[in-house]
């Protein structure tokens, strides 16, 4: 039997292993960037400087199980997360499985699912996801989103807007109607919403965002020690108490199998 082969039977049954180790964190630190615009990742008090959340929970038990310290880095935007990762300047990366991040990196199975909906002013016409997509409609998505990448696609009468992800400049495009409503996960749209009176969020989805854990295409012993700690995390209440802790809405733990995604 190869080292690789042996590397990845001893992750999957639980022993630490040396090689496998080197192959998930070279450096001796396992470097994980996440999200920081993503609460349903992971938070950081700013006060405090403490972090909670799920993505944070995961990354500091994979550091746990293989005797290495942590180096746990917020990055703005999904296709940084998955350069850090592609160019070796992060281990692992935390971020949204979509079709056309694909080819770079490797995404783990799926672990968490994180709803997406839309927020718009209270007299509105648009009472469901049904409504969103109609001639005239302008409807708001941050650049890289992965709302907005699906309703690139999806989209087939409204004008998609595409705009930075500036708390005060969404809640002014929403307010002085630029759009008519605008696109993220439920957790965005509800802190959005404290500072944009006179809104409401729908009460459907559009779909559900799988969250995943990607690693360098060459190591495929990381890759195999991450799709092992979900397991474990999954079937033990691990990861769902590590969902509860981090207090984010419209979140919800990820079936085994279960890849879920833009319905385009």
């Amino acid at each position: 039997m190869s080292i690789l082969a042996v590397s990845i039977l001893a992750i999957l049954i639980g022993y630490p292993n040396p090689a496998a180790a080197n192959d998930l964190a070279p450096t001796g630190t396992l470097r994980a960037a996440y999200l920081g615009t993503n609460p349903a990742q992971a938070i950081r008090d700013p006060s405090t400087g403490e972090i909670r959340g799920p993505a944070y929970e995961l990354a500091r038990e994979l550091a746990r199980r293989n005797n290495m310290p942590l180096d746990f880095k917020a990055i703005a935007g999904p296709p940084a997360v998955i350069e850090a990762v592609k160019s070796g300047e992060a281990d692992i990366g935390f971020v949204a499985y979509e079709a056309t991040r694909l080819g770079t990196v490797e995404f783990s199975q799926t672990y968490m699912l994180v709803r997406q909906t839309f927020l718009v002013l209270d007299d509105s016409p648009i009472k469901a996801i049904v409504d969103v997509d109609r001639p005239g409609q302008k409807i708001g998505g941050t650049v890289n989103d992965s709302i907005t990448l699906c309703m690139k696609r999806i989209l087939k009468q409204a004008t998609l807007v595409e705009l930075e992800n500036n708390t005060a400049e969404l809640s002014k495009a929403l307010g002085t109607r630029m759009i008519d409503a605008f696109g993220a996960n439920r957790q965005r749209l509800t802190t959005l919403s404290k500072v944009t009176p006179g809104t409401r969020l729908l009460a459907d989805n559009l779909f559900n965002v799988p969250q995943n854990i990607v690693v360098p295409k060459d190591r495929p012993a990381a890759l195999a020690a991450t799709n092992a700690l979900i397991d474990d995390v999954r079937a033990s209440g691990f990861l769902q108490s590590a969902i509860e802790r981090g207090g984010a809405i419209g979140v919800a733990i990820a079936p085994a199998g279960v890849r879920a995604g833009c319905p385009g």
